[in-house]
């Protein structure tokens, strides 16, 4: 049985890419494209859509434990 490869393109720049597990930066094409996809969600420029949560509210999301604690 032969083994299909499958390449799909790199989020950041769109080259394709092999989907590989020697691919340590997949599904980016290197570990520019990787860090420039970090620092876009570290800089808040993408988000998961979702309904903005009110401070008061995150010790009952997180079960009440606070890393100050």
């Amino acid at each position: 049985m032969s083994e299909r490869t499958l390449k799909v393109n790199c989020p950041t720049c769109k080259e394709i890419v092999t989907w590989h597990e020697k691919n340590a930066f997949r599904p980016f094409c290197s570990e520019r494209c990787k860090l420039i996809d970090f620092g876009e969600w570290a800089s808040e420029r993408h988000s998961i859509a979702g309904e903005p949560v009110d401070p008061e509210d995150l010790p009952q999301l997180s079960g009440g434990r606070h890393s100050d604690d």
